[in-house]
């Protein structure tokens, strides 16, 4: 079961609407991205952002029940991360705590075991984390190579949404899914390969935006994978806090 988990959390990360679908189409992709940035925040505002920090929880559903810990996140302009975790493996029998860590550097990341070792990260997983650009991807995204093409409009949870599909210059493409009234990111799915899963979609749902020094952040994600349910429930969120790039290397 841990090593499963730990492949599902490595690999991180819908019913047709016809008049979703066809208000989709009146709007272009840049019109898209536009509003999504406006409704974020404005460009202005997302370019003066330059770190994000936030706390939280991870609670992974299980056959045998539920795992949770204490969750931390770090990101830095351009593109490093760092996310830290402790499971709480006793809840379902398990021998202990599991603590866990995702880095990247910018260029080249690393997952970090306390039960299973260390590896790097590769392939999808690898690139896909190369195209995460902070604060959004798509505030650069013609200038990173990236092409956008609207897909026809979708419901999620309920709601019309219009759909992007995002290819990046390599790695897994995307789609991405916005409220058609508040043009916020609700969702979005890729398909990655893993070495452990094989080709998996996983999708990720946002919601709870608040704002935070201007910029809306979701401060909840319900991420799914490999018929595993991960949610990240965020209590602190912090902006342009000062992180050393050791942080992000592998020691």
């Amino acid at each position: 079961m841990v090593k499963r988990l730990s492949a599902v959390f490595c690999s991180l990360l819908l019913l047709p609407a016809l008049t979703s679908a066809a208000f989709a189409q009146t709007l272009t992709a840049d019109q898209i991205v536009e509003k999504h940035l406006t409704a974020l925040g404005g460009r202005e505002a997302l370019s003066k952002l330059t770190s994000r920090k936030a706390t939280g929880t991870i609670s992974i559903s299980t056959p045998m029940g539920e795992l949770s810990g204490p969750l931390e996140l770090m990101a830095k302009a351009p593109n490093k991360v760092r996310a830290d975790m402790r499971i709480d493996l006793t809840a379902v029998g398990g021998p202990g705590e599991m603590v866990m860590s995702q880095i990247f550097d910018g260029t080249n990341g690393w997952t970090l075991n306390s039960m299973q070792g260390d590896s790097p990260m590769e392939g999808d997983q690898l690139e896909g984390a190369r195209n995460n650009f902070f604060p959004s991807p798509l505030l650069k995204y013609k200038e990173m190579g990236m092409t956008l093409a609207v897909q026809p409009g979708e419901q999620v949870n309920g709601r019309d949404a219009h759909v992007l599909l995002v290819t990046p210059k390599t790695g897994p493409v995307e789609k991405m899914f916005f409220d058609t009234e508040s043009f916020l990111l609700v969702r979005s799915s890729s398909t990655m390969t893993s070495p452990e899963l094989g080709a998996t979609e996983q999708v990720s749902d946002s919601s709870d935006y608040r704002t935070v020094d201007g910029v809306k952040v979701a401060f909840l994600l319900l991420q799914s994978a490999a018929g595993q349910n991960i949610t990240l429930k965020f209590a602190t969120m912090e902006h342009n806090v000062e992180l050393d790039d050791a942080s992000f290397v592998k020691r």
